[in-house]
């Protein structure tokens, strides 16, 4: 049944796209896409050939150097091309699994001490309410203004500001479904499980290692699930605003060149887009199985 619901997408979409036409064409069925695809292909494998000869080239020219003087000072300049839509790919799933991460490891901790204390719990849950629904396009000037005050860039730096930009305010919008479902599931441990705990008298890492953990864990990663898909179409946008050299930035640059290609290389990103998304969704729902203590855990 899906192979046959994509076939009928895929259908759908061949009869129906030639019939919108835009200024820069008609909208561009499968077939069209693929073929952008492969040339998105090509360029990259041409990009990569061009950095190889460059530094064929310096390596050349230093050994010449060297011949002549052996104590002649050799310098390795960087490739400076531009990068290709995989390498588009790198930056933005790079960029979206550290502002992930890092959320995770903030939300998580939050979210076990709020489900174990109603006073934690009632404290946080109006900052929550209040933030959670804000836009990343609200969040991203203020990153961007906090981010230039306070990083200072230098050739050795270890990221660059748009790549700040972007990562933070990822975290900044998938906090709030991890701090929430982890204390749904800290909350909602069964009582029998707590009172042994009571009766055997654990402390409270013990406690939480040994009960709360595994009680919560599918909670934890309904939290995670819906971070990690908010975090991923946060990106897009905060990239696109950021100029930080990922998909996003792909879009933006092909809608404002605007040539008879650009709609079907946006519709390559779109589905790639998709795709990463849905993989990055089933990897999660493969460690819940993991780690959880019952791994009856259907992965659907």
């Amino acid at each position: 049944m899906p192979i046959l619901g994509v076939l009928i997408f895929l259908m759908l979409w061949s009869l129906l796209a030639p019939k919108v036409v835009t200024s820069l064409g008609a909208v561009p069925g499968p077939k069209q896409v693929y073929s952008q695809f492969e040339a998105l292909v090509v360029e990259h494998k041409d990009e990569r050939q061009k950095q190889v000869d460059f530094y064929e080239r310096q390596e050349t020219r230093n050994a010449k150097k060297l011949a002549k003087d052996p104590e002649a000072t050799i310098k390795v300049r960087k490739y400076a091309g531009n990068p290709t839509f995989f390498d588009q790919i790198i930056t933005s799933v790079v960029t979206v699994m550290a502002g992930f991460l890092l959320a995770s490891l903030i939300a998580i901790p939050i979210g076990i001490v709020a489900g174990l204390s109603k006073t934690v719990y009632a404290a946080l849950n109006p900052l929550v309410q209040i933030f959670k629904p804000v836009s990343p396009l609200a969040w991203l000037p203020i990153v961007t203004m906090i981010v230039s005050a306070t990083y200072v860039t230098s050739d050795d730096a270890w990221f660059d500001k748009s790549f700040l930009n972007s990562a933070i305010t990822v975290l900044l919008c998938c906090l709030w479904p991890t701090i929430i479902s982890t204390a749904v599931g800290v909350t909602n441990v069964s009582k029998d499980l707590q009172n042994v705990s009571h009766v055997l008298r654990l402390s409270w890492w013990t406690h939480v290692r040994k009960i709360v953990l595994p009680s919560a864990i599918p909670m934890i990663f309904t939290g995670l699930r819906l971070s990690l898909g908010i975090a991923w179409m946060v990106l897009i946008a905060a990239e696109m605003l950021s100029q930080n050299p990922g998909l996003g930035k792909f879009v933006w640059d092909e809608f404002q060149n605007g040539s008879s290609n650009s709609l079907g290389r946006i519709m390559v990103a779109v589905v790639v887009i998709g795709l990463i998304g849905f993989l990055l969704d089933r990897i999660m729902l493969f460690l819940q199985k993991k780690v959880s203590w019952d791994k009856s855990v259907a992965l659907r």
